[in-house]
This record gives structure tokens, C-alpha cells and sequence, in this order.
């Protein structure tokens, strides 16, 4: 698409908005694909038509304010770039974009206020785990509850799982074939702290050993994918500085943490720390990656029946970091492991951030449909590889009346080397 924007005047982001502009041929082929077109039926709600918008007010056509609405409907799940045939990197357009509008835009006090607490309080594990302690208790008072508490209540466990440290180092188990490095996210250590001590298991009876930089920090996605770039600079300058050069990989476990430190570059762009935030995002990868490349060394024991797991792509490993077949490889090595895999399974659950907060009604829509989908599979488990989809697929499987288990690809792989997966005829 051809334009008149004045990229010069931009900043260092400002090919990172043109670029994709120029590259979009308005073919359609995202449509099907993006989440708020299938929902809401606008073209504007589209990849296209939000990247037209977006060209019209960068040379001047249209007011920011007419722009917004369309812009922050989008959940950045980047299914269109995986559909589109023509390369367009949409993710570095609406990530800069919401930057470039945040800073002119203008908030009401208090929604500023509520927007900036959300953002501080996930991404710090304490004050994440005193926050869903009272959404648990907000439930009693749900109805009084403004919207966007609401849909925090919702979203809070009826039980949060007790604290569980990380140590400073992982040993591997017998021979070190590696040495890698945790991201220990936020919410997750909160929600499902599990996950990284199935993913250390794993990883030690695979020749791995894992250190846990004690400086690090929120790896600062959610502020970044919210346009908040002061606070997500700041959160990533601490890993920048944690994170050891002498480790085979840096891993993450929760697919928005990677896809955002494979931003770093992005986010520093034209400042000092641009080439060390490159070279940290070189070395990042997501764990089922990690393992897949390196492969298991560790025989897994045969099971006593069958077990049927869906797998479900995060759209931010699947789309962000192009990696579909690795969790699969990882999962289908399984003795006695079915997969299968759910209708629409390149529709986003609607989790997003903290999108199932600020647009609770479109998140809860999408996370019925994608919750009706995986039940229709009939697996006995389901597998995903990101915190806020697996805690938006409880909830919305719950909302349905099921208790189908929604686990990481890491305890799922914990679980099949301890002999704990529950066959189909187990269920």
C-alpha cells in the first residue's frame, strides 16, 4: 500500500510503522484468521482495516481519536502474520503504534490510575498474589463491582496453589549435556508455579542444568503490548543486566514472556542498550524449542492406557515466535499419546494480556468458543504454553460445567515421566 508518511519525523519506530504499511496488499487473507473481525464483523476490526486506519492518521487524515477504538479492540494474537502471504509484520506496527498513541492520547484520571495499577501489580508476584487473595474475597460483592474489577474477580482462582521458590540452580541429572538460564515470569510463579518446577524436572533428567538469575524481573510484555513503554523499558533494563551470557539459551516458559523479550530489539530501538537488548533476544527461546533441539536423552515409561491431549497453540509462540511443531514433537514423543487438535485452533482464547480485563465481553466470547471447541475433541487433557491462556481456558471450561485439565506442555511431559497421566479410560 503506498503512503505519504513522513517516517523521518516518526523516531527510531518509525519504518518499524511504515514498512508493514507498504507491504499490505489488502488481500483479505488475515480475515478469517483475526479474532475481532470473526467476532464483530467489522472491517475496521480488522488486520487490514486497522492497518489502513492507522496509515491514515500517521499522514494526517484522521484524528487519533477516531483511530483508537479499532486499535485497542485488536488482542495483538498476530494470526494474521502467520496468515498473510505477503510478510507484513503487523506486530511491529500496532506495538508501536500503541506507544506513539499513548503518549498523546487522553485518559480519564481514574481510568489512568486503574490502567497503570493493573499493569505494576501482575507483573510483581507479591503484589499479584494480594491481589487475587481480594478478588477471591471480591466475589461476595461481585454485582457492586465496576467492570473491569468484575472481570478481575472472575478471572481469580477459587484456590491459589502455595508459593513454591525457585532455587538459584537446577542441577542437571547425571551428565550436563547444557546449561540454560529461567525467565520465572510474574503472574505464573502466582497462578501455576508448577509450570517452571515441571519444566526444571524435565530439563534436569534431559542433561540440563538451569541457573535463575536472582536480579531479574518482569520480562515487561504486558506494558510493552499495552503501549506502556517508560514501564516496560524499565522492567526490561533488569534482565538485561541479570541475564548471563554463558548459558547455552535463555528459556522462558510462558509464550507472551518470550515473544516480548524476542522484542527487546524493538523496544530499544535507537537507544544505548539496543544491541544488548538484540543480543539477549537472540538467545531467548521457549522451552519446548530448547528441548526439541537439543532432544530428550530420558526414556519415558510405557503408560497403562491411551491418553487423548489437545493441543492448543499459544498465539504467541504459534504466530509471534513461528513455533507449532516443537510442543507437538514433544507431546506426540509420549508413549501411548494421542493428539489431537481442536476446530479454529488459530483463533486466539481471548486471554491476550490483560485484554480479558479492559475488553472482558469479546475475551469471554472468545474464550466460550475456544473452550466449546477443545471439549468437542473429547481429550482427556489439554496442552497450551502460556499462563493466560491456560488460566482463560479454565475458566471458560468451567463456565461450561467442565473440569477437563488444562496443563502446560511442560507438566504434561513431567507427569508422563512420573507415570501420573490418567488414561482415556481413566476419565
Amino acid at each position: 500500500m503506498k503512503h505519504a508518511i513522513a517516517v523521518e519525523e516518526l523516531g527510531p519506530r518509525g519504518e518499524a510503522m511504515a514498512a508493514p504499511i507498504s507491504s499490505c496488499v489488502h488481500c483479505g487473507f488475515c480475515l478469517p484468521t483475526c479474532p475481532t473481525y470473526v467476532e464483530l464483523g467489522e472491517e475496521m476490526d480488522s488486520p487490514r482495516g486497522r492497518i489502513f486506519l492507522i496509515k491514515e492518521e500517521l499522514e494526517g487524515n484522521l484524528e487519533l481519536e477516531t483511530v483508537l477504538p479499532y486499535v485497542d479492540n485488536c488482542l495483538g494474537c498476530l494470526a494474521c502474520v502467520s496468515a498473510c502471504p505477503s510478510g507484513v509484520e503487523y506486530g511491529d506496527l500496532i506495538t508501536s503504534f500503541r506507544a506513539r498513541a499513548e503518549e498523546r492520547r487522553e485518559r480519564p484520571r481514574l481510568e489512568r490510575l486503574r490502567r497503570a495499577a493493573v499493569l505494576r501489580t501482575v507483573s510483581d508476584p507479591r503484589a499479584f498474589r494480594r491481589a487475587m487473595r481480594a478478588a477471591r474475597l471480591g466475589r461476595a460483592v461481585r454485582r457492586a463491582l465496576p467492570g473491569s474489577l468484575r472481570s478481575m474477580v472472575d478471572l481469580a482462582p477459587a484456590d491459589l496453589p502455595a508459593a513454591r521458590p525457585l532455587p538459584a540452580v537446577h542441577p542437571a541429572i547425571g551428565e550436563r549435556r547444557h546449561r540454560v538460564a529461567l525467565l520465572a515470569g510474574c503472574a505464573q510463579q502466582v497462578l501455576a508455579p508448577e509450570i517452571n518446577w515441571a519444566a526444571l524436572e524435565v530439563l534436569a533428567r534431559n542433561g540440563v542444568e538451569t541457573v535463575i538469575p536472582a536480579g531479574q524481573g518482569c520480562c515487561g510484555a504486558l506494558a510493552m503490548h499495552s503501549g506502556a513503554d517508560e514501564l516496560a523499558q524499565d522492567q526490561a533494563r533488569r534482565n538485561l543486566a541479570a541475564f548471563p551470557e554463558d548459558v547455552d539459551a535463555v528459556i522462558t516458559t510462558a509464550a507472551g514472556c518470550g515473544s516480548g523479550m524476542a522484542e527487546y530489539g524493538l523496544l530499544f530501538a535507537g537507544e544505548a542498550e539496543e544491541e544488548r537488548a538484540r543480543a539477549l533476544a537472540a538467545r531467548t527461546m521457549d522451552v519446548t524449542t530448547f528441548l526439541a533441539r537439543v532432544g530428550l536423552t530420558d526414556p519415558m515409561p510405557e503408560p497403562a492406557a491411551q491418553v487423548t491431549i489437545a493441543y492448543q497453540d499459544a498465539c504467541h509462540l504459534a504466530h509471534a515466535q513461528g513455533e507449532r511443531s516443537a510442543p507437538r514433537a514433544l507431546l506426540g514423543s509420549i508413549p501411548g499419546v494421542r493428539l489431537v487438535e481442536p476446530a479454529e485452533g488459530e483463533l486466539c482464547c481471548g486471554s491476550a494480556g490483560i485484554y480479558n480485563i479492559e475488553r472482558p465481553e469479546i475475551s469471554a466470547d472468545l474464550g466460550r468458543r475456544k473452550a466449546g471447541n477443545l471439549l468437542a475433541t473429547g481429550a482427556g487433557y489439554v496442552a497450551g504454553g502460556n499462563i493466560g491462556c491456560i488460566n482463560q481456558l479454565r475458566v471458560s471450561l468451567d463456565a461450561l460445567g467442565s473440569d477437563l485439565p488444562v496443563l502446560h506442555t511442560m507438566q504434561i511431559l513431567d507427569l508422563a515421566y512420573k507415570s501420573a497421566l490418567e488414561g482415556d479410560t481413566g476419565r
